[in-house]
């Protein structure tokens, strides 16, 4: 999902470069919003591992 984030970023910031201000947003937007996915995801697992016991 990280990499899906960053793939975003990449076209935003190729797409500013070209003068797309449209494109541009939309993709930093739709990095933005699965880079925070990802972030919510991380600290559910590291809950969840952690009440579990699986810390090694």
């Amino acid at each position: 999902m990280l990499r899906l984030a960053l793939v975003f970023l990449i076209v935003a910031l190729v797409a500013a470069l070209f003068g797309f201000g449209g494109i541009a947003a939309g993709a930093a937007g739709i990095a933005k919003i699965i880079f925070f996915i990802f972030l919510v995801l991380l600290v559910i697992s590291l809950i969840v591992g952690g009440v579990r016991g699986n810390w090694k």
